[in-house]
Protein backbone atom coordinates (compact mmCIF):
# COMPACT_ATOMS: atom_id res chain seq x y z
CA UNK A 1 0.00 0.00 0.00
CA UNK A 2 1.72 3.27 -1.33
CA UNK A 3 1.46 5.86 1.70
CA UNK A 4 0.19 9.07 0.80
CA UNK A 5 0.51 12.30 2.08
CA UNK A 6 -1.96 14.17 4.37
CA UNK A 7 -3.80 17.29 2.77
CA UNK A 8 -3.81 20.50 5.61
CA UNK A 9 -6.62 20.27 7.96
CA UNK A 10 -9.01 23.01 8.57
CA UNK A 11 -9.39 25.35 12.07
CA UNK A 12 -11.06 24.44 15.07
CA UNK A 13 -11.61 22.14 18.02
CA UNK A 14 -12.55 19.19 16.27
CA UNK A 15 -9.25 19.42 13.93
CA UNK A 16 -7.09 20.10 16.45
CA UNK A 17 -8.04 17.05 17.90
CA UNK A 18 -7.54 14.96 14.66
CA UNK A 19 -4.33 16.60 14.11
CA UNK A 20 -3.29 15.13 17.62
CA UNK A 21 -4.43 11.90 16.87
CA UNK A 22 -2.35 12.29 13.23
CA UNK A 23 0.87 13.27 15.29
CA UNK A 24 0.18 9.88 17.67
CA UNK A 25 -0.02 7.22 14.75
CA UNK A 26 3.03 8.77 12.54
CA UNK A 27 3.73 6.80 9.99
CA UNK A 28 0.77 4.70 10.79
CA UNK A 29 -1.72 7.03 9.10
CA UNK A 30 -1.67 7.68 5.21
CA UNK A 31 -3.89 9.97 3.11
CA UNK A 32 -5.56 11.54 5.75
CA UNK A 33 -7.82 14.86 4.45
CA UNK A 34 -9.77 14.28 1.76
CA UNK A 35 -13.04 12.91 1.45
CA UNK A 36 -12.52 9.63 0.69
CA UNK A 37 -9.43 6.96 0.73
CA UNK A 38 -7.53 6.20 -1.78
CA UNK A 39 -6.05 2.60 -2.37
CA UNK A 40 -4.38 0.35 -4.94
CA UNK A 41 -5.69 -2.75 -5.15
CA UNK A 42 -3.21 -5.79 -6.74
CA UNK A 43 -3.96 -6.83 -9.65
CA UNK A 44 -6.16 -10.55 -9.75
CA UNK A 45 -7.27 -9.37 -6.10
CA UNK A 46 -10.78 -8.58 -4.84
CA UNK A 47 -10.96 -5.99 -2.53
CA UNK A 48 -12.68 -7.01 0.75
CA UNK A 49 -14.70 -4.83 3.35
CA UNK A 50 -16.37 -5.07 6.42
CA UNK A 51 -17.26 -2.83 9.52
CA UNK A 52 -17.46 -3.33 13.44
CA UNK A 53 -18.71 -1.37 16.14
CA UNK A 54 -17.61 -1.19 19.83
CA UNK A 55 -20.23 0.81 22.15
CA UNK A 56 -19.56 1.46 25.43
CA UNK A 57 -21.96 -0.10 27.94
CA UNK A 58 -22.62 -2.64 25.08
CA UNK A 59 -19.70 -4.68 24.40
CA UNK A 60 -17.85 -2.85 27.41
CA UNK A 61 -17.13 -1.02 30.31
CA UNK A 62 -14.66 1.74 31.38
CA UNK A 63 -13.80 0.29 34.74
CA UNK A 64 -12.67 -2.90 32.91
CA UNK A 65 -10.77 -1.82 30.10
CA UNK A 66 -7.91 0.93 30.15
CA UNK A 67 -8.22 3.58 27.02
CA UNK A 68 -5.84 2.10 25.28
CA UNK A 69 -6.88 -1.56 25.58
CA UNK A 70 -10.41 -0.39 24.37
CA UNK A 71 -8.83 1.00 20.91
CA UNK A 72 -6.85 -1.79 20.57
CA UNK A 73 -9.61 -4.36 21.50
CA UNK A 74 -12.29 -2.70 19.10
CA UNK A 75 -9.78 -2.03 16.17
CA UNK A 76 -8.92 -6.23 16.48
CA UNK A 77 -12.23 -7.34 16.30
CA UNK A 78 -12.67 -5.19 13.17
CA UNK A 79 -9.73 -6.66 11.48
CA UNK A 80 -10.71 -10.22 13.04
CA UNK A 81 -13.36 -10.16 9.95
CA UNK A 82 -10.63 -9.50 7.36
CA UNK A 83 -8.40 -12.42 8.76
CA UNK A 84 -11.65 -14.62 8.80
CA UNK A 85 -11.79 -14.61 4.66
CA UNK A 86 -7.86 -14.73 4.65
CA UNK A 87 -7.50 -11.04 3.40
CA UNK A 88 -4.63 -9.71 3.77
CA UNK A 89 -5.53 -6.44 5.79
CA UNK A 90 -4.63 -2.95 4.20
CA UNK A 91 -6.75 0.05 5.75
CA UNK A 92 -9.07 1.01 9.19
CA UNK A 93 -11.07 3.80 9.21
CA UNK A 94 -12.71 5.03 12.81
CA UNK A 95 -15.30 6.65 13.43
CA UNK A 96 -15.59 7.81 16.82
CA UNK A 97 -18.39 9.58 18.84
CA UNK A 98 -16.36 11.03 21.99
CA UNK A 99 -18.28 11.66 25.47
CA UNK A 100 -16.44 14.82 26.42
CA UNK A 101 -16.01 13.17 29.75
CA UNK A 102 -13.70 11.17 27.31
CA UNK A 103 -12.00 13.64 26.00
CA UNK A 104 -8.86 13.58 28.08
CA UNK A 105 -8.57 9.87 27.35
CA UNK A 106 -8.55 10.32 23.46
CA UNK A 107 -5.17 9.56 22.57
CA UNK A 108 -4.82 7.00 25.08
CA UNK A 109 -7.83 5.15 22.60
CA UNK A 110 -5.56 6.38 19.81
CA UNK A 111 -2.42 4.02 20.89
CA UNK A 112 -4.88 1.05 20.90
CA UNK A 113 -5.67 1.86 17.86
CA UNK A 114 -2.39 2.32 16.54
CA UNK A 115 -1.07 -0.51 18.31
CA UNK A 116 -3.76 -3.03 17.02
CA UNK A 117 -2.84 -1.50 12.51
CA UNK A 118 0.35 -1.76 13.64
CA UNK A 119 0.36 -5.51 14.59
CA UNK A 120 -1.55 -6.75 11.24
CA UNK A 121 1.13 -4.54 8.72
CA UNK A 122 -2.24 -1.99 8.19
CA UNK A 123 -2.24 1.80 7.78
CA UNK A 124 -5.22 4.30 9.38
CA UNK A 125 -7.18 5.32 6.29
CA UNK A 126 -9.78 7.96 7.52
CA UNK A 127 -12.56 8.38 9.90
CA UNK A 128 -14.89 10.69 11.46
CA UNK A 129 -15.39 12.36 14.61
CA UNK A 130 -17.96 13.41 16.66
CA UNK A 131 -19.13 14.25 20.15
CA UNK A 132 -22.05 12.20 21.70
CA UNK A 133 -23.21 10.34 25.19
CA UNK A 134 -21.79 7.65 24.89
CA UNK A 135 -18.54 6.57 23.49
CA UNK A 136 -18.27 4.34 20.26
CA UNK A 137 -16.05 3.33 17.93
CA UNK A 138 -17.08 2.28 14.59
CA UNK A 139 -14.27 0.79 12.76
CA UNK A 140 -14.26 -0.15 8.26
CA UNK A 141 -11.17 -2.17 7.95
CA UNK A 142 -10.44 -3.01 4.37
CA UNK A 143 -8.01 -6.06 2.71
CA UNK A 144 -7.79 -7.63 -0.44
CA UNK A 145 -8.23 -11.30 -1.39
CA UNK A 146 -7.46 -13.76 -4.74
CA UNK A 147 -9.75 -16.29 -3.08
CA UNK A 148 -11.80 -15.37 -0.40
CA UNK A 149 -12.71 -18.18 2.72
CA UNK A 150 -16.64 -17.60 2.85
CA UNK A 151 -19.41 -19.04 4.91
CA UNK A 152 -20.58 -20.89 1.92
CA UNK A 153 -18.88 -23.97 1.16
CA UNK A 154 -19.26 -26.90 3.83
CA UNK A 155 -20.13 -30.41 2.75
CA UNK A 156 -21.20 -33.34 4.03
CA UNK A 157 -17.91 -35.53 4.59
CA UNK A 158 -16.15 -32.28 6.05
CA UNK A 159 -14.46 -32.38 9.38
CA UNK A 160 -15.44 -29.08 11.67
CA UNK A 161 -12.22 -27.92 13.38
CA UNK A 162 -11.29 -24.38 15.85
CA UNK A 163 -8.16 -22.61 16.62
CA UNK A 164 -7.15 -22.06 20.08
CA UNK A 165 -8.78 -22.82 23.12
CA UNK A 166 -12.26 -21.24 24.22
CA UNK A 167 -14.12 -19.66 27.16
CA UNK A 168 -11.88 -16.55 28.16
CA UNK A 169 -13.86 -13.73 27.67
CA UNK A 170 -16.58 -15.42 28.93
CA UNK A 171 -14.28 -16.10 32.26
CA UNK A 172 -13.30 -12.53 32.70
CA UNK A 173 -17.23 -11.16 31.73
CA UNK A 174 -18.38 -13.55 34.37
CA UNK A 175 -15.53 -12.23 37.20
CA UNK A 176 -16.26 -8.33 36.29
CA UNK A 177 -19.96 -8.55 36.90
CA UNK A 178 -19.27 -10.27 40.11
CA UNK A 179 -16.95 -7.40 41.26
CA UNK A 180 -13.74 -9.77 40.99
CA UNK A 181 -10.63 -9.28 39.36
CA UNK A 182 -10.54 -11.65 36.27
CA UNK A 183 -7.85 -14.24 35.97
CA UNK A 184 -4.80 -13.04 33.69
CA UNK A 185 -5.05 -15.33 31.41
CA UNK A 186 -8.98 -14.85 30.54
CA UNK A 187 -8.89 -11.22 31.03
CA UNK A 188 -6.42 -10.95 28.31
CA UNK A 189 -8.28 -13.29 26.12
CA UNK A 190 -10.98 -10.18 26.58
CA UNK A 191 -9.01 -7.32 26.07
CA UNK A 192 -6.14 -8.32 23.79
CA UNK A 193 -8.03 -10.89 21.40
CA UNK A 194 -5.97 -11.20 17.68
CA UNK A 195 -6.99 -11.88 14.35
CA UNK A 196 -6.18 -15.14 13.42
CA UNK A 197 -4.79 -14.02 9.11
CA UNK A 198 -1.48 -16.55 9.22
CA UNK A 199 -3.99 -18.91 9.86
CA UNK A 200 -6.88 -18.57 8.12
CA UNK A 201 -4.54 -18.13 4.73
CA UNK A 202 -2.88 -21.78 6.19
CA UNK A 203 -6.05 -23.13 6.73
CA UNK A 204 -7.48 -21.76 2.47
CA UNK A 205 -4.33 -23.19 1.55
CA UNK A 206 -4.48 -26.48 3.15
CA UNK A 207 -8.35 -28.02 1.95
CA UNK A 208 -10.60 -25.62 4.23
CA UNK A 209 -14.23 -25.39 2.87
CA UNK A 210 -15.62 -22.70 4.74
CA UNK A 211 -15.06 -20.44 7.46
CA UNK A 212 -15.24 -17.38 10.07
CA UNK A 213 -14.73 -15.94 12.97
CA UNK A 214 -15.91 -16.80 16.71
CA UNK A 215 -18.34 -13.22 17.93
CA UNK A 216 -21.58 -14.97 19.12
CA UNK A 217 -20.07 -18.38 20.64
CA UNK A 218 -19.12 -21.58 18.77
CA UNK A 219 -23.16 -23.11 18.35
CA UNK A 220 -24.45 -19.56 17.61
CA UNK A 221 -21.53 -19.09 15.16
CA UNK A 222 -21.09 -22.71 13.49
CA UNK A 223 -25.44 -21.96 12.84
CA UNK A 224 -24.18 -19.65 9.84
CA UNK A 225 -21.88 -22.14 8.58
CA UNK A 226 -24.54 -24.56 8.68
CA UNK A 227 -27.26 -22.03 6.77
CA UNK A 228 -24.38 -20.63 4.15
CA UNK A 229 -23.88 -23.92 2.91
CA UNK A 230 -27.47 -26.11 3.58
CA UNK A 231 -25.69 -28.31 5.87
CA UNK A 232 -26.13 -29.49 9.62
CA UNK A 233 -22.92 -29.30 11.42
CA UNK A 234 -22.88 -31.59 14.59
CA UNK A 235 -20.66 -30.45 17.26
CA UNK A 236 -19.17 -33.04 19.75
CA UNK A 237 -19.05 -30.49 23.13
CA UNK A 238 -16.40 -33.03 24.89
CA UNK A 239 -13.77 -32.16 22.04
CA UNK A 240 -14.08 -28.73 22.62
CA UNK A 241 -10.44 -26.95 23.62
CA UNK A 242 -11.26 -25.34 26.85
CA UNK A 243 -8.99 -22.61 28.81
CA UNK A 244 -7.97 -23.48 32.03
CA UNK A 245 -11.04 -22.93 34.42
CA UNK A 246 -13.80 -22.88 31.61
CA UNK A 247 -16.13 -26.18 30.80
CA UNK A 248 -17.07 -27.25 27.69
CA UNK A 249 -20.26 -25.76 28.31
CA UNK A 250 -18.24 -22.74 28.46
CA UNK A 251 -16.24 -22.64 25.83
CA UNK A 252 -19.56 -23.48 23.65
CA UNK A 253 -21.00 -20.43 24.54
CA UNK A 254 -18.40 -18.08 24.93
CA UNK A 255 -18.61 -15.14 22.48
CA UNK A 256 -15.71 -12.18 21.36
CA UNK A 257 -13.24 -15.42 20.96
CA UNK A 258 -12.05 -14.27 17.10
CA UNK A 259 -10.60 -18.05 17.09
CA UNK A 260 -11.57 -19.02 13.52
CA UNK A 261 -13.97 -22.05 13.08
CA UNK A 262 -13.67 -23.78 9.98
CA UNK A 263 -14.98 -26.71 7.93
CA UNK A 264 -12.68 -29.28 5.97
CA UNK A 265 -10.97 -32.43 5.47
CA UNK A 266 -10.63 -35.01 8.22
CA UNK A 267 -6.94 -35.28 7.31
CA UNK A 268 -6.09 -31.89 8.06
CA UNK A 269 -2.59 -32.17 9.96
CA UNK A 270 -3.03 -30.67 13.26
CA UNK A 271 0.69 -30.73 14.14
CA UNK A 272 1.95 -28.78 11.17
CA UNK A 273 -0.59 -26.11 11.45
CA UNK A 274 0.25 -25.83 15.09
CA UNK A 275 4.23 -25.34 13.42
CA UNK A 276 3.14 -23.17 11.11
CA UNK A 277 0.90 -20.73 12.69
CA UNK A 278 1.67 -21.14 16.70
CA UNK A 279 -1.45 -22.33 18.30
CA UNK A 280 -3.52 -25.56 18.12
CA UNK A 281 -6.55 -26.32 15.93
CA UNK A 282 -8.88 -29.40 17.27
CA UNK A 283 -11.35 -31.28 15.23
CA UNK A 284 -14.90 -31.11 17.18
CA UNK A 285 -17.20 -32.72 15.13
CA UNK A 286 -18.86 -33.14 11.51
CA UNK A 287 -20.79 -31.86 8.63
CA UNK A 288 -23.80 -33.87 7.96
CA UNK A 289 -26.60 -33.38 4.90
CA UNK A 290 -29.42 -31.99 6.39
CA UNK A 291 -32.49 -33.44 7.80
CA UNK A 292 -36.11 -32.02 7.25
CA UNK A 293 -37.16 -30.69 10.83
CA UNK A 294 -33.58 -31.13 12.23
CA UNK A 295 -31.50 -28.38 13.88
CA UNK A 296 -29.02 -26.34 11.99
CA UNK A 297 -26.55 -27.51 14.86
CA UNK A 298 -26.88 -30.67 16.84
CA UNK A 299 -24.60 -30.26 19.93
CA UNK A 300 -23.21 -34.16 21.73
CA UNK A 301 -22.46 -34.14 25.51
CA UNK A 302 -21.22 -37.60 26.56
CA UNK A 303 -22.57 -39.19 23.22
CA UNK A 304 -26.03 -37.61 23.91
CA UNK A 305 -27.82 -34.68 22.15
CA UNK A 306 -28.25 -31.79 24.47
CA UNK A 307 -30.06 -28.32 23.84
CA UNK A 308 -27.67 -25.61 21.93
CA UNK A 309 -27.74 -22.36 23.95
CA UNK A 310 -28.04 -19.09 22.10
CA UNK A 311 -25.37 -16.68 21.17
CA UNK A 312 -24.98 -12.82 21.55
CA UNK A 313 -27.83 -11.74 20.01
CA UNK A 314 -28.37 -8.01 20.29
CA UNK A 315 -32.05 -7.86 19.26
CA UNK A 316 -33.35 -11.26 20.63
CA UNK A 317 -36.66 -12.81 19.40
CA UNK A 318 -39.24 -12.61 22.88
Amino acid sequence: MTHLKHLPLGYGGEFAIISAALKRWGALASGIGDDCAVLDVPAGERLVLSVDTAVEGVHFRRTWLSPEEIGYRATMAALSDLAAMAATPMGVAIALTLPTGWKDEFLALCDGIGEATKAVGARIIGGDLSRGADLSLSLTVVGHVATPLSREGARPGDAIWVTGALGGPLLALRAWERGETPDATARARFARPTARFDAARWLLAHGATAGLDLSDGLLSDAGHLAAAGGVQLVVNLDRLPALAGATAEDAAQSGEEYELLVTGPASLDAKAFEAACGLPITCIGAVVPPLPGEPLVEALRHGARVAVPRGHDHFPSP
